[in-house]
């Protein structure tokens, strides 16, 4: 039975500092080498003390200081050979890797703070190309002062380079105009006193590939589909069938007289015939019931457009023509965007988006950005939601981008009660957003945050603790966390804290 010797625990002098002379180093070889050659003989003792017969082990291979030379790998970067493997081994051998990016295709964002490299985006060069991107929409969420106005804003710019032209159909504080001009491009206030005008019934130039009287149906149904939406937003509630039957008649009526006088129909036109009960009843003809009785409510709300608080900017024809070729078109509604009624911003912006349509509907526009800042003001109004929704269905088939800027995903919850008509149009517009952009969010919204996009306990930790500048981007359902880089001429052209300083 063989006896282990007992370890011997001593201090080795060769972990002395190198600054020790040479001679000690020697001396510290030394002894361990000594102590080395004890150990083995005392392994191959026997038990009564003599010595064995075994030969003793042999020596070393190398000195106590290691292998010399420089394979000793000091003083020099060990060098081993390459070894390659897929992405998908690498991530089954170490799970914690960085989301590979969505490529360099498209606009410059800023930077991906995980994979500590640039991050770029455009919807158009996505779609298709990543599984589940459905469509081009982005919702961009975020408190006051965490940059999302700033983001929105130099993502518009950018993409000019690209081709993309820009258009804001409401800017309640006037903040696009500065950067329209500094594009080049077109800004149109509106307001009580001011000169400019907009005749929301201006008919869109026809499509080559459209007949005349295909053109005439669409152009009907647009300024049908306008009217109900001033309507309901006015009364505050869904119309009665005869009042849609009214507005009908009442359209049909003023665009048979505008075209005998070769003129454009007007929204004062339809307000007067509206309030023509006699008008109305011999243009309805053999149909049952008084369209003139019917269309009492309709006849007030209109009143507003005419002679109300937005008299004058939507009743004359428009002072402006449309220029397709311009890089950014902005209607600035600053003068409306300051009483606490958003019922003035709202009619006004519906009138707006309707008049733009003339370009926006062109197949052969090339792509554009529609961007609907301040959105939350619009939440509580289904009759604008539902020409948003209906223009966020379109977008594929007509290149066109929408960006929807909120403070809150909570917002999205004003439009209605739970299964009410407003909540579910609010909703569906969450749900054709392929990209939702969240900054930071107070803590008493991140359940309803989490819950509205699904997001995981990392996620909705993330969305709490983000810095300015910093969002998370949920893309197709791939998730990035990215710092938003800004030139320091961005930064003095989109500053919306100016007068703070």
């Amino acid at each position: 039975m063989s006896h282990r010797p007992a370890r011997r625990a001593f201090a080795s002098p060769l972990f002395t500092p190198h600054g020790g002379d040479r001679s000690a180093r020697r001396k510290a070889r030394k002894q361990l080498a000594e102590a080395t050659t004890r150990a083995r003989t005392a392994a191959t003792a026997r038990p009564d003390g003599t010595a064995s017969a075994e030969q003793p082990l042999p020596a070393p291979l190398y000195g106590p200081a290691g292998r010399p030379g420089p394979a000793s790998a000091r003083g020099s970067r060990l060098k081993l050979p390459a070894h390659r493997m897929t992405t998908a081994a690498a991530c089954g051998a170490y799970p914690f890797l960085a989301e590979g990016g969505l490529g360099a295709d498209g606009i410059y964002i800023g930077r991906d703070v995980h994979a500590e490299a640039a991050f770029s985006f455009d919807p158009f060069a996505l779609y298709g190309r990543i599984e589940g991107f459905t469509n081009p929409n982005i919702l961009l969420a975020g408190v006051i002062g965490q940059g999302k106005s700033a983001l929105a804003k130099s993502f518009a710019l950018r993409s000019v380079a690209f081709g993309y032209r820009v258009y804001v159909p409401c800017d309640p504080k006037g903040e696009w105009t500065p950067v329209a001009a500094a594009l080049g491009g077109t800004s149109i206030a509106l307001g009580p006193g001011l000169p400019g005008k907009l005749n929301p019934l201006d008919a869109a130039p026809r499509p080559a590939s459209a007949t005349e009287e295909a053109w005439a149906g669409e152009i009907r149904k647009r300024r049908l589909l306008l009217l109900g939406s001033l309507a309901r937003t006015v009364l505050g509630r869904d119309l009665a069938p005869m009042e849609h039957t009214a507005l009908d008649v009442a359209l049909d009526t003023v665009v048979s007289h505008a075209a005998a006088t070769r003129r454009t129909p007007l929204l004062g036109d339809i307000a007067a015939t509206l309030n023509n009960p006699g008008l109305l009843d011999i243009a309805g003809g053999t149909l049952s019931g008084h369209l003139g009785d019917a269309a009492r409510d309709l006849a007030h709300a209109m009143r507003r457009l005419v002679h109300g608080d937005l008299a004058g900017m939507f009743d004359a024809p428009s002072t402006v023509a449309f220029d397709p070729g311009s890089p950014m078109l902005t209607i600035d509604l600053s003068r409306l965007g300051s009483s606490g009624d958003d019922t003035a911003l709202v009619l006004a912006m519906t009138c707006a988006s309707a008049w733009m349509e003339s370009a926006l509907t062109d197949p052969d526009g090339g792509r554009r950005w529609i961007v609907y800042d301040e959105a939350w003001r619009l939440m509580r109004h289904p009759g604008l939601l539902q020409r948003m929704q209906s223009q966020w269905k379109l977008s594929r088939g007509l290149g066109i981008a929408n960006l929807m800027v909120i403070h809150r995903l909570s917002d999205l919850l004003t439009a209605g009660d739970a299964g009410s008509r407003g909540r579910a149009l609010a909703e569906g517009l969450l749900a054709d957003c392929s990209t939702r952009i969240i900054y930071r969010q107070e803590t008493d919204q991140l359940a309803a945050a989490a819950q509205l996009l699904g997001l995981t306990s990392v996620e909705t930790e993330a969305i709490a603790q983000v810095t300015r500048g910093r969002g998370l981007w949920k893309v197709a359902g791939r998730s990035f966390i990215v710092q938003h880089l800004l030139h320091p001429h961005e930064k003095q052209l989109f500053d919306t804290d100016a007068r703070m300083h």
